[in-house]
């Protein structure tokens, strides 16, 4: 039964909620279990205990993609340090994970105590600085800075779209506080007018000389909230467009406009030609990663480019200062109708993804019927490896979401992700690409999702080890080969009944009609795929003899 006596745990909890936050992921530990008490009597917030606290911490970066933030729950030391991997990728990639630490009474630290879970030298400040590295604002909460700690913590993870780090010991999260959550202060970014003109003007000035103009997008558009501005922009245009893969689905797919997923280098001629060929191309919360630009092949001259970054823009090498995204986004718009009919469009065709002939699943059959299969608003979800890869030849439906960690790289993360993202948008269909080695990684948070009564796809790309190493190097070397399991009897040892759907295919009628039956039901669909052992995507086939390269001496 919930205290008549507001605590702090209610103060945190409560700020949780007002910012949009409806789930707590995480493990318990004797450290956070009086705090956890007060989860379960929260009448807005729900607790998802997960398999391990990785596996949260990849479902909270899973749930901030498509959510305003996360919160995930760990205890000190063993708990915190297993889910700073999670951690370290919502960092790289722009997520407000709000990571809260189950910690040892005061007295306890005060006394320096030898206690579990320590490093037994009585210093417990060794994991706060871990933290510190992977985090934009941290604080060790007490009851007299509770209240104002936890607001600035909170309003640093939604300004700068990074993960925070919160210490609250058992008895502070059980003191009573006077105080209760107000209008959240949010950071606002730093504006200037007159950079905001000079902007206009430069920008101005390149893009009237202009004949072939070019829009790239990437992530950190979604990241700062420019989305809809983004689509509304080109939704007025007849720019084409493209994006990197982080990026994908940020823009309209089902758009003329759109040409496709550029990659540099190893892109379809006629995307590459059209981003890198234009007069001026504009970029828009774009990052040249090494793996999705097949090692920075990227041929994008600066003096050709209008860059709009989170906080400043671009015109070649002259940087304007003080800029939100939103903002610059707006005024290209405006240009952009003034300056549009100077432009000259280019004959945009889309080539669908062709059939194969290949009586055996291979990976161009696949894609093809995925490409077939995909609806509106669907969530689709590609791990790091064949499955993101291939994904970038996809077109998604209109309200499509596509999600996959290329930065950080972090294979298994789209399997306990999916499950955040699920969570979520428990009204969304969820489509989940995930090698099996990957899979073997993180395949403990199955459990979790039947438990929860979820129902995911789960396509399961089985092309018996790391193919994406073997690619690299090594490609009959044992240290690429993973134990051979039989992964369509895990959702029955997960604790499935009958509710759910569990196929082996190796024939492209059989995950033709594995497929259609996925489409038909409401169940968790489990569909292990089984691929030829190195067919990989001419994409992916570029990225590992460029990995290859630059990883070898020289």
């Amino acid at each position: 039964m919930k205290s008549s006596v507001y605590k702090v745990a209610d103060y945190l909890l409560d700020r949780l909620a007002q910012i949009g936050i409806k789930h707590l992921f995480g493990v318990p530990g004797d450290y956070n279990l009086q705090f956890l008490d007060h989860v379960i009597a929260h009448p807005q917030i729900d607790w998802v205990g997960c398999a391990n606290e990785l596996n949260a911490a990849y479902a909270a970066d899973g749930y901030a993609r498509t959510q305003p933030a996360a919160a995930l729950l760990t205890t000190m030391g063993v708990g915190e340090l297993s889910a700073i991997n999670g951690i370290a990728g919502s960092f790289a990639e722009f997520l407000p994970v709000i990571h809260i630490v189950g910690m040892p009474a005061q007295h306890s630290q005060q006394k320096k105590e030898l206690i579990h879970h320590s490093l037994g030298d009585g210093d417990f400040s060794h994991f706060s600085t871990m933290a510190e590295m992977v985090s934009c604002a941290q604080a060790n909460l007490t009851l007299t800075n509770a209240a104002s700690e936890i607001d600035r913590v909170v309003a640093a993870a939604l300004a700068q779209r990074k993960p925070v780090y919160l210490q609250l010991p058992s008895d502070v999260a059980e003191m009573p506080i006077d105080a209760k959550p107000n209008s959240l202060a949010f950071q606002q970014a730093p504006y200037s007018s007159q950079s905001l003109r000079d902007f206009i003007d430069a920008a101005r000035e390149s893009l009237a000389s202009a004949r072939h103009v070019a829009v790239l997008a990437d992530f950190l558009v979604d990241r700062f909230g420019a989305t809809q501005q983004l689509r509304n922009w080109l939704s007025q245009t007849h720019l084409p467009y493209a994006t990197l893969l982080m990026g994908k689905g940020i823009v309209d797919e089902s758009r003329a406009e759109f040409i496709g997923t550029y990659s540099a280098a190893p892109s379809d001629e006629r995307i590459r030609l059209t981003i890198e060929g234009a007069d001026v191309v504009i970029t828009v919360g774009v990052w040249f990663v090494d793996t999705i630009t097949a090692g920075f092949s990227q041929q994008i001259c600066t003096e050709r480019r209008i860059d709009i970054c989170p906080f400043e823009a671009k015109v070649g090498s002259r940087v304007f200062s003080q800029i939100p995204m939103t903002i610059a986004i707006d005024a290209l718009a405006k240009l952009s109708l003034e300056l549009q009919h100077e432009w000259i469009q280019p004959d945009v065709y889309h080539c669908p993804l062709p059939p194969s002939l290949a009586q055996h699943l291979d990976q161009q059959t696949f894609w093809y019927h995925i490409q077939t299969f995909l609806r509106p608003f669907d969530i689709v979800l590609a791990d790091q490896g064949t499955a993101c890869f291939g994904a970038a030849a996809l077109r998604l439906p209109k309200d499509a979401i596509f999600i996959t960690q290329s930065l950080w790289g972090s294979i298994g993360f789209s399997l306990p992700a999916a499950y955040g993202v699920q969570t979520g948008n428990p009204q969304r269909r969820v489509i989940l690409l995930i090698g099996d080695g990957a899979a073997q990684l993180s395949i403990q948070e199955l459990g979790s999702m039947l438990r929860d009564g979820l129902k995911p796809i789960i396509l399961l790309l089985n092309n018996n080890g790391y193919t994406v190493e073997r690619a690299i190097h090594g490609e009959n070397q044992p240290y690429n080969d993973i134990s051979t399991w039989n992964w369509t009897q895990l959702p029955q040892a997960f604790g499935a009944g009958s509710e759910v759907i569990s196929l082996k295919v190796s024939e492209p009628e059989q995950l033709h009609k594995a497929l259609q039956l996925a489409d038909q039901n409401s169940q968790l669909v489990f569909i292990e795929v089984v691929l030829p052992q190195m067919d990989i995507s001419p994409l992916l086939r570029k990225v590992t003899e460029s990995l290859r390269n630059r990883n070898a001496s020289t």
